[in-house]
């Protein structure tokens, strides 16, 4: 390794009792974010060619169990060459949340650092980042009554009437959640009814200002045209390396069609098909094209992230060791 476990220890230490040199009180962490299908798999691998790294994942989907080649989850030769956590760690018909994930990634961060080695985040999921490197308010666990209530009025008269509510009772969410993005408004609603204070106070009041750990973001991204093209790539790889199979497989489990996950994309045009919904050609171009719209969404979260240091891939990629060794050096004085 070009930098050495020692050196990695020496620099996520306080260095309180050094004359001269600069307490650090934040344990230290890298992330690799970015939109899906941009190559952060390869580059978190790379790096654990030069940095005693333990990986931790970030993508709301590779936390399930079973669920492997739709959500292209790290090869198990990759898994057993560096540690990985919060991967395959429930069932399909568990709730997680960026709440548990926050809770699970800070225990293995923990864990990661009694051994001397560096927790490396990786994954496309901006709340779950979020979560961690700057914590949750403290929100109201959901009312099964009040959303069942909420999705009833949607299916009677239209997702925009809980927008057009959300507008009078909430402007300021209403402004940052898109008029088609149910799951957000009914959220959003939810917790207005239940606390009496709009979500967007919620927010404002906390500030996210729970950050426990000195994070250097790296932010991934590649030319549109190639990223999409490397997304109808990937989509051709999962259907021949047998998606279609770990669905079946899935449902024979005795898994709902309905279960999140089986929500998610690929699984839920997988399953059309099985169900005779749609047909083959139909449910793989639907695949390619909400792929392409979640790398869209991703890469608009992470734009909002001032911290993000961008990296365009391919040919800014030698530059990310020099990234994170640079920020692993103590800070003088």
């Amino acid at each position: 390794m070009a930098l050495g476990r020692a050196a990695v220890e020496s620099s996520l230490k306080n260095f309180s009792s050094t004359p001269g040199v600069h307490r650090i009180e934040k344990p230290q962490i890298i992330i690799i974010q970015g939109p899906t299908g941009v190559g952060k798999t390869d580059v978190a691998l790379s790096l654990a060619e030069t940095f005693p790294v333990e990986i931790i994942n970030a993508d709301s989907m590779q936390v399930y169990r079973f669920l492997d080649i739709g959500t292209s989850k790290p090869a198990l030769d990759q898994q057993q060459a560096v540690r990985h956590h919060v991967l395959s760690i429930i069932n399909p018909d568990e709730d997680f949340s960026a709440a548990r994930f926050k809770e699970k990634a800070r225990e293995a961060i923990a864990d990661i650092m009694c051994r001397g080695s560096l927790p490396l985040i990786v994954g496309g999921t901006g709340l779950y980042i979020r979560a961690l490197t700057r914590g949750l308010f403290s929100a109201p666990g959901k009312n099964d009554a009040l959303r069942q209530e909420l999705k009833e009025k949607a299916r009677r008269e239209g997702s925009e009437s809980l927008f057009r509510l959300l507008q009078e009772q909430d402007p300021v969410s209403a402004q940052k959640i898109k008029p088609n993005d149910l799951v957000r408004i009914i959220r959003a609603l939810e917790v207005l009814q239940l606390t009496g204070v709009p979500i967007s106070a919620h927010h404002h009041q906390h500030g996210f200002l729970d950050a426990p750990y000195a994070a250097l973001k790296i932010g991934l991204t590649r030319n549109r045209k190639e990223l999409y093209q490397r997304i109808e790539a990937r989509v051709d790889h999962m259907l021949a390396a047998g998606l279609l199979r770990e669905v079946q497989a899935v449902l024979d489990k005795g898994y709902a069609a309905t279960v999140k996950p089986m929500q998610s994309i690929g699984y839920k045009q997988m399953t059309d098909f099985i169900e005779g919904r749609v047909s083959w050609d139909g449910a793989v171009q639907q695949m390619k094209k909400q792929t392409k719209r979640l790398a869209k969404r991703q890469l608009t979260w992470f734009r909002h992230d001032p911290e993000i240091a961008w990296v365009m891939l391919p040919e800014e990629a030698q530059a990310i060791p020099a990234m994170v060794k640079n920020f692993l050096k103590p800070q003088l004085n």
